[in-house]
Order: structure tokens, then sequence, then C-alpha cells
């Protein structure tokens, strides 16, 4: 990482373009989240480019066009499809940046609140921006092996 990634200035927020696919892709794939018991629900995950055209998808990207960390937000019914943050950049804030980018739009769009399924391990994430858990969507084999938190951010 360069030191531009440790200044928040030099951080923006935009709008994704089909041309970042195989980077949110390369991003996804290699998160040490997913190692382990959960390496299977990324395996072969691919966010391409008919996805970031259809979907608000916004990266995170350093003063030197380094994707540092991206977010899905669908819109109908309101959820927060994709959030990862890469694993260089865990600990700089970006993961905040990024879930405040994404109320401001919600709002923006009128929703009054957007649905999260979370990574099991990203739940106290979650919760420290202010999602409450409204329940746990249960195991679907052979996609999803574990049970998964279910939260709320209301606006």
């Amino acid at each position: 990482m360069t030191s531009d990634v440790t200044s928040n200035d030099a951080i923006r927020i935009r709008r994704a373009t089909a041309r970042d696919a195989k980077r949110l892709t390369r991003l996804v794939r290699t998160s040490r989240a997913y190692e382990g018991p959960y390496e299977s629900m990324i395996a072969g995950y691919r966010v391409g480019p008919d996805y970031i055209e259809h979907h608000e998808v916004y990266a995170a990207e350093s003063g030197e066009g380094q994707v540092l960390g991206f977010y899905s937000l669908v819109l109908d019914p309101p959820e927060l499809d994709l959030m990862f943050v890469a694993d260089a950049a865990q600990g700089l804030g970006i993961g905040r940046r990024l879930f405040a980018h994404l109320t401001e739009r919600a709002r923006e769009a009128g929703l009054t609140e957007v649905r999260i399924v979370s990574h099991p391990p990203s739940e106290g994430f979650y919760r420290s921006v202010g999602a409450e858990p409204v329940g746990t969507l249960a195991a679907n084999p052979p996609a999803v092996l574990w049970d998964r938190p279910e939260l709320v951010i209301r606006f």
C-alpha cells in the first residue's frame, strides 16, 4: 500500500463501471474473510460488467486509483448485496466510509431502511455502524453452509 491509502483526503468513492469488474472480482476472491469454512461461498464468484451496470455499485479508491473496497446497494427490495474491503486496507476506515456513503445514497433514493444479510464474522462491524439485528437466515446447503445474521439499518 502506498502512503496515499492512509490519507482519508486521497480516498474517494465513485460509481463503479464495467471496467472495474475484474478488480472487484479479484478483491472478492482474495478476501481473507472467506478463508477456511467460508471459502466455498466465493469459489468461482464473479462481479461481472452486467452486474455493475444494473446495480448501484460504488468503489473506494486511493489517489493512485487502487480499489480499496466496494459495495453494492439493491434498491428494490432495499438490500446491501455486497461489501468488501481489500485485506491490505483493513483497519483504515474504508468500510465505515463505504457504509456512510451507502446510507447517504439510500436516503437520496428515498429508502427508509436497508436489509443486510451478513457474513457471520462481519456482524460486529455492521452493528458498530448502527445496524440492528432482526433475525437469522438459516443455512441453505449446498450454496451456503452456515446460518447468517440478518440486520437492518434504518434512516
